[in-house]
């Protein structure tokens, strides 16, 4: 068992070390010997367990898209969808800031170096967006005229957009810019009705509670 805990532990550095540097210099640009100098072991030791440079890559990526379906509810959490997907953006948002292997993740599934068959994180999320934008159509809660598919691309394009532009400053993935971002967008996606319980700033994330709700 003690072997086992060793080589899932060895595993687990070389998946963060290999997601440092691919955050750092890109997928095409790290090197194998300086991903096993970060883990603090050798090349040998990284090829055990890790054949190439793609498959430590696929590992990362899978680590990353471990923790994105950890973000997003499905529809039997008892919040409205609309507060679903607020949340969910700010929990995206946040893991982008603080966990590089979400980071390298996201930067990998867009890269033209890594391009494969499947959705990628991105794909992953657009998918997740769509469909509880059809929960919030189908619950009431959008506006008159506003389609699911119309607030999927608004919704898709910017968090997608603050995903790459915070890879340059982190500005970009901070709660208080995606908040304004939301203060901005609920309005025309939401009832008035539906819009005065919504937290812009994330109902489920440390800090005020009651957020900033909306007028």
């Amino acid at each position: 068992m003690a072997k086992q805990e060793r080589a899932a532990r060895t595993r687990w550095l070389l998946v963060q070390a290999a997601a440092e540097a691919f955050v750092q210099k890109g997928f095409t640009r790290a090197s194998i010997a300086a991903i096993s100098r970060q883990a603090g072991v050798s090349n040998g030791a990284l090829h055990f367990h890790f054949e190439t440079k793609d498959a430590l890559a696929d590992a990362v990526e899978q680590s990353a898209a471990a923790a994105l379906r950890r973000m997003l509810p499905d529809g039997g959490t008892g919040d409205g969808a609309l507060q679903r997907l607020v949340d969910a953006s700010h929990r995206l948002m946040s893991a982008l800031d603080r966990d590089v292997v979400v980071r390298a993740g996201f930067a990998l599934s867009g890269s033209p170096a890594r391009r494969r068959g499947g959705l990628g994180l991105r794909g992953q999320w657009q998918d997740w967006v769509e469909g509880v934008l059809r929960d919030a159509a189908d619950d009431g809660s959008l506006a008159d005229g506003v389609s699911p598919a119309d607030a999927a691309t608004v919704v898709v394009a910017a968090t997608v957009g603050f995903e790459v532009l915070g890879t340059g400053s982190r500005t970009w993935i901070a709660r208080e810019r995606l908040a304004r971002f939301w203060e901005l967008v609920l309005p025309r996606l939401s009832r008035p009705g539906v819009l005065r319980e919504l937290n812009a700033r994330g109902a489920d994330l440390p800090g005020d509670r009651s957020g900033r709700r909306l007028p």
